[in-house]
């Protein structure tokens, strides 16, 4: 699925305050190469249903091997002392260890042995996790993917010290014999697969992350079909960074493939837009999504219009860049690709006259695409009146409401074109208008 930088930082699947990205709710890595690859998974959609359900699988798989994994025997800092092991100078160990020569090794090369030492020390147990994780998987369901990991695991611990490492008894102290046959083997002969081993963990760790969230979040995973026509069906989908979210039910499909959204500011417009979008997103990169249940079709593309800005350095205003912005979304799906297409507040760089006229022209234009589907929220509740002959056009808002002078916002998507004129209240409940009475 296609997606640019500017949808990402609609979606917030990452941002500049990174509490604030859906990054770092679903970050659960123990190590600095996991949370790289946990990036890169976020940021590379897949590419056929086959990989999608391939990645839920191996999700899942994981997701029933959590109590056990070995998360006290491997962790970023044993990663970090082996990596930096081989990036550290040490004198020559002994040609042929033996008992002798590795007493006086370590008494005349303190502190190499030292960090031989504690290098070995990590290793075994950094070995000893590989192999539970291996046994693990040996005895889980397997697919493609745990099948490869399982495999490559199996090749690079097939060495005979590495069977002698892991019979070492866990808190017993190791003797300078074997800290120096296991330090010139760890030096010499492993760092390869030393190396290997690490990113195959790192990338374990990322999808592991990922399995951690979707029990956290009680996510499910979506049914995605194949058709030829696109579509989206979700029941009590909600927003995945909202602390106490509203749930929405929302169907799009080619008979219906436009939603025309109304409802006053902090009604919860944009919220509804960017957990479409958010479920829709994490649906293609084989997660679980924030709802009771979805089914949709695969998609060639995911675009939205949600958070445009001017650019003074270019001299470009706000309304300029949001015809900018609809006039690459226009060349991008005239492909006959199947899009989803989120636009939040459209024209608001303009007067009220040319928004209107602008948003009318866009929208009964949009609408005939019928291989894409469309989200668009507007505050110009006027032009819905005439939209209403077209049979496609979805009619939605969310009602807000002034009780004892007191907002009130219920967040419910309800069928119809709102009428709320709140904006002047506001400004009364605020104090504003008081305050310019007594200038």
């Amino acid at each position: 699925m296609q997606v640019d930088k500017t949808t990402l930082t609609d979606l917030s699947i990452f941002h500049a305050d990174e509490d604030q990205s859906v990054f770092s709710h679903l970050n659960f890595t123990h190590t600095n190469g996991g949370r790289e690859y946990l990036k890169g998974l976020l940021n590379t959609p897949l590419t056929s249903i086959n990989k999608i359900q391939t990645t839920q699988q191996t999700i899942q798989i994981l997701q029933n091997l959590q109590k056990e994994w070995p998360i006290t025997l491997i962790n970023n800092g044993a990663l970090l002392v082996i990596e930096k092991f081989y990036e550290t100078a040490i004198d020559q160990y002994p040609q042929h260890p033996a008992p002798i020569n590795s007493w006086i090794y370590s008494i005349l090369h303190a502190p190499d042995y030292s960090i031989t030492k504690y290098t070995v020390t990590h290793a075994i147990a950094f070995v000893k996790g590989m192999q539970q994780i291996l046994d693990l998987f040996e005895q889980a369901p397997m697919n493609d993917q745990i099948t490869i990991w399982a495999n490559d695991i199996g090749n690079l611990l097939n060495k005979p010290i590495i069977q002698e490492m892991l019979a070492v008894e866990n808190n017993r102290p190791l003797s300078p014999l074997q800290v120096l046959k296991i330090g010139g083997f760890l030096r010499n002969h492993f760092k390869r697969a030393a190396v290997a081993l690490s990113d195959i963990f790192c990338r374990i760790d990322a999808y592991m992350s990922m399995a951690i969230a979707g029990d956290k979040y009680a996510l499910v995973f979506p049914e995605l079909q194949q058709r030829e026509q696109p579509f989206v069906h979700a029941n009590g989908l909600f927003h995945l960074l909202l602390p106490t979210p509203v749930a929405y039910d929302t169907t799009l499909d080619i008979d219906q493939n436009f939603i025309f959204l109304t409802g006053a500011n902090m009604a919860g417009k944009s919220t509804y837009i960017k957990a479409i979008g958010l479920s829709v997103y994490l649906a293609h990169l084989g997660m679980g999504v924030p709802a009771k249940s979805m089914q949709l079709s695969f998609f060639d593309g995911l675009l939205s219009n949600i958070q445009v800005e001017d650019n003074i350095f270019k001299g470009e205003s706000y309304f300029f860049n949001e015809v900018q912005r609809i006039k690459k979304t226009l060349e991008k799906i005239s492909d006959g690709k199947k899009w989803l297409i989120l636009i939040d507040e459209l024209f608001k760089g303009t007067n009220i006259q040319d928004a209107m006229k602008c948003s009318t022209a866009v929208i009964e234009g949009l609408r005939k695409m019928n291989q894409s589907l469309f989200i668009l929220s507007t505050h110009l509740y006027e032009i819905g009146e005439n939209l209403k002959q077209y049979p496609n056009i979805q009619f939605r808002f969310f009602e807000t409401k002034m009780e004892n002078e007191q907002l009130s916002f219920s967040y419910h998507l309800k069928n119809g074109i709102s009428n709320d004129r709140i904006g002047y209240l506001i400004l009364q409940r605020e104090g504003v208008t008081k305050i310019l009475d007594s200038l």
